[in-house]
């Protein structure tokens, strides 16, 4: 056959090794939570569902109300056709917002794009505060100058069908929570007990901020209907027309006030509201083996995704991959965290002394 000796005797090369696949590990690794599906979690699917009903909801009732509005001269009524303009482009917003947040992790974006869904929700706050701001002018205008005619039937037609609108957004846009969870003020979380592992099932930010907006622009409707019928029956009280508009776009700006709260804290890096400082730092302190503890700062990504870092002082006979396992499990079943990150170090005496390792004071 033509087959040399060394060809006999030579042994077959051995494979070369296969590449390690990234694979996901269990929960005793160091992630307390599975890795994330890409996409949309079924929250924000819903809120996305939620937010293009109401959107499509809102354009409708906007067309009509500019034609109403101009057909009755009323200031009034294009107030409300403009606060659901506004409506419509934070809307717009948090849905461009949402689908942002779903794109991975990078190195530059290395806590990924979580922070855009608050930024929709600032954005429509500071579109109401705009638009009413230039309305507020307009009726201040008119109550200088009274040489305006309203037509009260179409007011009253308009204003009332612009009342059923608004119904019908608060009704898309309402969210009910479990009892642990946020109630109509959206973020008050409470804590979980130990052991649960679940995480906290939080509504959606964007959600909540177009609903807060709806609820201002619903307070305002029924103060157009109000006027509406007065100017109906008594057309010489046309000035309850610019009046109700400087009223209820007054409070239509205090209803935008606990969000932009809340969008403010995050941005600033503050502590959850739903957390305080004190049980988090006695919970850690509370796990065996740990001695003390400093560089503790909680803050939060949104209003669902919270994050916690801290260094952790142990005895020197303390297990340390015992006690970094028992501090983020104890974190996230009773806060809710969604990212811990700590670091265990040995306890010396004169961290006590250290002014680094001191608590910050209260604010």
């Amino acid at each position: 056959m033509g087959l040399s000796v060394e060809s006999l005797f030579t042994e077959a090369p051995e494979p070369l090794p296969e590449e390690p696949k990234p694979v996901e590990m269990s929960f005793h690794h160091c992630h307390r939570d599975p890795l994330p599906q890409p996409g949309l979690t079924p929250e924000r699917m819903q809120a996305q569902r939620q937010l293009c009903t109401a959107c499509a909801v809102c354009c409708v009732f906007m067309a009509g109300e500019v034609v109403g509005g101009y057909l009755a001269h009323s200031l009034a009524i294009m107030t409300d056709a403009a606060h659901l303009l506004a409506d419509v482009g934070s809307m717009m917003g948090s849905l461009f917002s949402l689908w942002l947040s779903t794109r991975p992790a990078t190195r530059t974006m290395t806590f990924g794009w979580h922070r855009s869904e608050t930024l929709g929700a600032l954005a429509s706050v500071v579109s109401l505060w705009m638009v009413t701001g230039i309305l507020l002018y307009l009726a201040f205008i008119r109550l200088l100058h009274s040489d305006y005619h309203i037509e009260g039937g179409a007011m009253l037609l308009t204003a009332s069908i612009a009342v059923c609108a608004n119904l019908l957004m608060a009704f898309v846009l309402h969210q009910a929570g479990p009892p642990h969870s946020h109630g109509s003020r959206g973020a008050e979380y409470a804590p979980l007990e130990e052991g649960s592992g679940e995480p906290l099932p939080l509504g959606n930010t964007s959600v909540r901020a177009a609903f807060v907006h709806v609820l201002g622009d619903l307070l305002q409707s029924l103060g157009v209907l109000i006027a509406s019928i007065l100017i109906y029956f008594k057309p010489q009280y046309k000035a309850a027309d610019p009046i109700s508009t400087f009223l209820f776009s007054i409070c239509a700006l205090g209803s935008t006030a606990p969000t932009l709260r809340d969008v403010l804290r995050v941005l600033m890096e503050g502590t959850p509201r739903s957390v305080s400082f004190e049980p988090v730092r006695d919970t850690l302190l509370s796990v065996p083996g740990v001695r003390a503890i400093h560089e503790l700062h909680l803050w939060s990504l949104t209003f669902t995704h919270y994050v916690a870092s801290a260094h952790l002082a142990i005895d020197s006979t303390a297990d340390p991959e015992a006690v970094l396992a028992e501090a983020t499990s104890r974190l996230h079943s009773r806060f809710g965290f969604s990212s811990c990150t700590l670091q265990v170090e040995q306890y010396q005496p004169e961290m006590a002394q250290c002014l680094r390792c001191q608590e910050p004071p209260q604010a």
